[in-house]
């Protein structure tokens, strides 16, 4: 079968990284480190696994950091090469072991994450002992290869291909209410529910500020974020910080009370939307005099966190579900200065809700099959784009001129 594979060749990222420089086109043209070739299909590697044929696969903004070879080196640490990409999913189970308790034909979706369980590591970390799969000290030991998820792990495959292994313990069954457009983005949802559960139980605490939410970034992670916030009850003032016309749109459909364009004159706009002054040092950006209670990075660029250290309330959070590699130029004094509490989000975990322990995952199901997230519609209307997987050049330019494109989330298609 055909998959797309990140090679990790040391020679191929050289010339890359000198090419990107010229050409965009560079990171996916043909001496890159992406490489559309035939490997083998998957075979199951023991009674508790599950082969899953792809429906649709999401493109998602970390693969693009890895494609863009913007990921930290430290990345490559927690990874197996070759590595075939990809992580948002949709299928159905095509083969399955006897001890994974789901049948051929039944439709699902895959927590990407390889911790402890997937391992067959006799006695777990302490985090996943503590239900936080996302903290596990394990990735680069046991039965499996290195790698954090699929999609960094050569031995199960990603879903940038027709098929891929999946353990009973990743395996989320989807109910007939939630169509594979919806299923599709579970996995980005998940991350945002997750920051977004961590960020309210944060505010629960003693002397917590209230008030205002800014997420910035309009892309599926940030729309999520404000999806999620008003699904868990956040009914105080939400802005959004975005970049394009078609994501300001989106933001007042999921929830958003004000939305602020990136064009010139931003700061202004953004400073008078929080109420803030805007101080000007002798050199550098603006100083605001305050900012929200809550901010959400989730644009993962430099520019984006910078704004967000700088736009949060003395006191407040800012919460990092964007993947900013390693930027340069930030000011760091923010930090120190307001004292802010600065969180970092890896993907999705057990979350608390309603007195209640649940998985990330099936969460995101039972909400979309709700309508708690969203308009049906809205939800299933982010995925905008649809490639063949041999296509994937286009898909790629597409994804990364989404002021042209429009593009919310483009999928890999596979066929039914």
């Amino acid at each position: 079968m055909k998959a797309l594979q990140f090679t990790g060749s040391i020679p191929r990222y050289v010339v890359t990284a000198a090419l990107g420089r010229i050409s965009r086109g560079a990171y996916w043209g043909p001496l890159s480190c992406l490489v559309l070739r035939e490997v083998p299909e998957p075979v199951l590697p023991g009674p508790d696994w599950a082969v899953v044929r792809t429906r649709y696969a999401g493109i998602c903004g970390s693969d693009m950091h890895l494609i863009l070879l913007q990921q930290s080196p430290s990345a490559s640490a927690l990874a197996s090469f070759p590595f075939t990409v990809g992580h948002e999913n949709v299928g159905v189970v095509a083969e399955a072991g006897e001890e994974v308790g789901l049948e051929p034909g039944q439709r699902v979706v895959v927590e990407p994450l390889l911790p402890c369980a997937t391992r067959a590591i006799g006695r777990p970390c302490r985090a996943c002992r503590e239900g936080h799969h996302a903290r596990c000290e394990r990735f680069a030991s046991g039965s499996l290869s290195p790698g954090l998820i699929i999609g960094s792990c050569r031995d199960t495959g990603g879903t940038w291909s027709p098929k891929f292994l999946a353990h009973r313990s990743q395996l989320f069954p989807v109910p007939d209410a939630v169509s594979d457009e919806a299923a599709v983005l579970v996995e980005p949802l998940a991350a945002s529910l997750h920051a977004a559960a961590r960020a309210l139980a944060w505010t629960r605490e003693d002397g917590r500020p209230g008030g205002t939410s800014l997420v910035i970034g309009g892309g599926v992670i940030g729309l999520g974020v404000i999806a999620a916030l008003r699904a868990l009850g956040w009914d105080g003032r939400l802005i959004a910080l975005v970049r394009h016309p078609h994501q300001a749109e989106l933001a007042r459909t999921f929830g958003g009370d004000e939305v602020v364009g990136t064009g010139p004159g931003w700061e202004e706009r953004l400073a008078d939307s929080l109420g803030v002054d805007l101080l000007r040092p002798l050199i550098g950006p603006t100083v605001p005099t305050g900012g929200a209670a809550l901010v959400f990075e989730c644009a993962g660029s430099r520019s984006a966190l910078d704004a967000a250290l700088r736009y949060a309330a003395p006191g407040g959070l800012v919460s990092l579900v964007g993947l900013a590699g390693m930027p340069k130029g930030i000011d760091w004094s923010h930090i120190w200065r307001k004292e802010l509490d600065v969180r970092g989000n890896f993907c999705y975990d057990t979350e608390v809700v309603e007195g209640r322990l649940v998985r990330t995952f099936e969460l995101v199901l039972d909400l979309l099959a709700g309508g708690r997230l969203g308009p049906s519609a809205a939800v299933e209307g982010l995925v905008t784009h649809r490639f063949r997987l041999e296509d994937y050049r286009e898909a790629l330019r597409t994804v990364t001129d989404k002021g042209s494109s429009r593009a919310v989330k483009a999928v890999f298609t596979f066929d039914r």
